[in-house]
C-alpha cells in the first residue's frame, strides 16, 4: 500500500468501517480482508464478494453492507476524533501494525494506539497472572524484570493495565527503562481502572496504550476475554506469575499456545491458591517452568544476544569482521573446523598453553567471537 497521507487516510477510515458494518460476521470481513489486500478493496468489490469468491458463506448475500453508509459515517466520525486525541489507527495491512499479532487467524482488523514504542521491537514478552496477587507474585514480577533488564536490555514488555501482577508488571518495566504497552479492554476515551491513570501517563511517555475498541466503549466482561488475544499475539512470549486453579491468565496461555508462543510459569507453593493455576499449568507440560530471568533468556535462546548487548553496553561493539591477532585468529581457525571445543582440546589443537589461552578466549568473547558454553567448551558465534 502506499504510505502517502490522503491513501492512509482512506484506508483508515475503510477498515474502521468495516468493522461496523452489519449482514457479515467479522471472521468473514477478516477473510475477504486478507484475499483482498485491503479494507478499501474489499468495500469496491463488496457487489462482486458472492461471485469471487463463491468459497466463502456469505449467509446474507443480499443484505451484505446495505448499511455502508452509516458505518463510513461512524467512522469518520471515530477518525477524526482519533487525529484530534493523538491516536494511530492501525489498519492490519499498515506498516506499523504488530507483525506478530498480523500472523494470527483472529487478529484484529484495526487497532488503536497511542503511545511512542514501537510495536515490532526485536524482542516483545508479556507478563500476565492474578488480579489479587500476593507479596510472593510481586516480588516475583519485580526481580524477574530487574534481571531481565540487565541481560536484555532492549524489550518491550506487554500487560494488561489490570490490578495485580498487570500493573507489577507495567510499573517494574518503566522502573527498569523499558517499553511497556498495555491492552485495553475498551476504548482509549476512557480509562479502566482509574486508579491507573498515573501509570498510564507515564506509559504514554515510554510505552504506550493498545486497544482493537472504538471510543465510547465501555469495559464489558466480554472485552477483558478477548483482548487476552492481543496480549498474546502481540508476544514472543507469555510469563504467567500466579493464577488460581481457573484464573484468567490462564486462558492468556491458552491462546498463546494456541499462536505457537512460548509459554512459562513460575512455580509456588503446594496448595497456596493463587499457585495453583501455574503449578497445574506446568505438571500439565503448558508452560515450561522459570525461576528467574536467566531460565528465560537460556530457554528463548537469546543469550547470545544478551551478551552482545551487553557487549556493546561497556562500548566493545562486535565489528562483522573484527581485528584478530594471530593468536586469535588460530583459535578461529580451530574451532571453525571443529566447533565447541573444550579448552584443553584448544590447548593441544592450537598449541598455546592453558594461561595465555584462556585471556585470549576472554577477549575472543568481548569481541563477540565465541561465548563458553557449560563443561569448559567454547562456541563459535557464526
Amino acid at each position: 500500500m502506499n504510505n502517502n497521507e490522503p491513501n492512509n487516510s482512506l484506508e483508515a477510515l475503510n477498515a474502521i468501517a468495516l468493522t461496523r458494518v452489519s449482514g457479515c460476521p467479522q471472521t468473514v470481513v477478516l477473510e475477504l480482508y486478507r484475499r483482498l489486500g485491503s479494507a478499501t478493496a474489499v468495500i469496491e468489490k463488496r457487489n462482486q464478494l458472492a461471485e469471487l469468491f463463491p468459497d466463502i458463506r456469505l449467509s446474507n448475500k443480499a443484505e451484505i453492507f446495505t448499511d455502508l453508509d452509516e458505518a463510513l459515517h461512524r467512522a469518520e466520525d471515530e477518525y477524526r476524533y482519533a487525529r484530534e486525541n493523538g491516536i494511530r489507527v492501525l489498519a492490519l495491512n499498515d506498516s506499523r501494525y504488530p507483525l506478530r499479532l498480523r500472523e494470527c487467524p483472529d487478529a484484529p482488523l484495526v487497532l488503536y494506539y497511542k503511545g511512542n514504542a514501537d510495536l515490532n521491537q526485536k524482542r516483545v514478552i508479556s507478563i500476565v497472572g492474578t488480579r489479587l496477587c500476593t507479596t510472593y507474585g510481586q516480588d516475583l514480577v519485580r526481580r524477574f524484570v530487574n534481571e531481565l533488564r540487565a541481560l536484555c536490555p532492549h524489550m518491550l514488555i506487554i500487560s494488561g493495565l489490570a490490578y495485580g501482577i498487570d500493573i507489577c508488571a507495567h510499573r517494574h518495566a518503566l522502573e527498569n527503562g523499558y517499553d511497556t504497552v498495555a491492552v485495553l479492554a475498551h476504548g482509549l476515551d476512557s480509562l479502566y481502572p482509574q486508579r491507573h491513570l498515573e501509570t498510564a501517563k507515564k506509559m504514554l511517555m515510554q510505552g504506550g496504550l493498545l486497544t482493537e475498541y472504538p471510543s465510547h466503549t465501555n469495559a464489558d466482561k466480554g472485552n477483558f476475554v478477548r483482548r487476552n488475544r492481543i496480549v498474546a499475539g502481540l508476544s514472543d512470549a507469555c510469563i504467567l506469575v500466579e493464577s488460581a486453579a481457573h484464573g484468567g491468565g490462564l486462558i492468556t496461555t491458552r491462546i498463546a499456545r494456541d499462536y505457537s508462543r512460548d509459554v512459562f510459569a513460575f512455580p509456588g507453593a503446594v496448595g497456596a491458591p493463587f499457585s495453583e493455576g501455574c503449578n497445574n499449568l506446568i505438571r500439565d507440560n503448558g508452560a515450561a517452568l522459570i525461576t528467574s530471568a536467566e531460565d528465560f533468556v537460556r530457554a528463548m535462546g537469546w543469550e547470545d544476544d544478551a551478551r552482545r548487548e551487553k557487549a556493546q553496553q561497556l562500548g566493545i561493539e562486535r565489528q562483522l569482521f573484527p581485528e584478530l591477532s594471530p593468536d586469535e585468529q588460530r583459535i578461529v581457525d580451530v574451532l571453525q573446523k571443529h566447533n565447541d571445543l573444550q579448552i584443553n582440546m584448544l590447548a593441544v589443537q592450537t598449541n598455546i598453553a592453558i594461561g595465555p589461552l584462556s585471556a585470549l578466549l576472554f577477549t575472543l568473547e568481548m569481541k563477540g567471537v565465541v561465548r563458553p558454553l557449560s563443561g569448559g567448551a567454547y562456541h563459535l558465534l557464526k
